[in-house]
Order: structure tokens, then C-alpha cells, then sequence
């Protein structure tokens, strides 16, 4: 796990690659009960922060598509 940086700082895709890994991980079957938890809370982490990534960046993209718009000659 990456834990030297905080969700928050990670980019979009660093994020995504640790949550695929800890998904690896869980799925294995080979991480013990406390293991097994702290990655998960881990990886609800990641989760949320790549949604609130794809979140704010849906945002830009729409405002974006308005200012064209209106910026269009009718």
C-alpha cells in the first residue's frame, strides 16, 4: 500500500492501480482477518477518492461544453 501519500494526493490513476491491487489482494483469499479489514477500509477510501476525482472532473468537462456554447454564434 501506498500510505506515504493521502488519498487526497494521489492522482486519479494512482489511486485506481492501489485500489485494483488491494482488490487482487482481498480476492486472493491469502491476507489474514486484520489484514483483510484494513484493506478494505483502504480501499473505501480510494474508492471515494476516485469518485469525487471523476466527480470534479465530469464538472469541468460540463462547464466547459457551456462556455463553447455560448460561445457559439447563433
Amino acid at each position: 500500500m501506498n500510505e506515504e501519500l493521502s488519498s487526497e494526493e494521489l492522482s486519479f490513476e494512482a489511486a485506481r492501480a492501489e485500489l485494483e491491487r488491494i482488490i487482487q489482494q482481498l480476492e486472493s483469499g491469502q491476507v489474514e482477518l486484520e489484514e483483510a479489514l484494513v484493506l478494505w477500509q483502504r480501499g473505501e477510501t480510494l474508492y471515494r477518492t476516485c469518485v469525487a476525482k471523476l466527480d470534479a472532473a465530469e464538472g469541468k468537462i460540463e462547464a466547459l461544453g457551456r462556455r463553447v456554447e455560448e460561445t457559439r454564434p447563433s
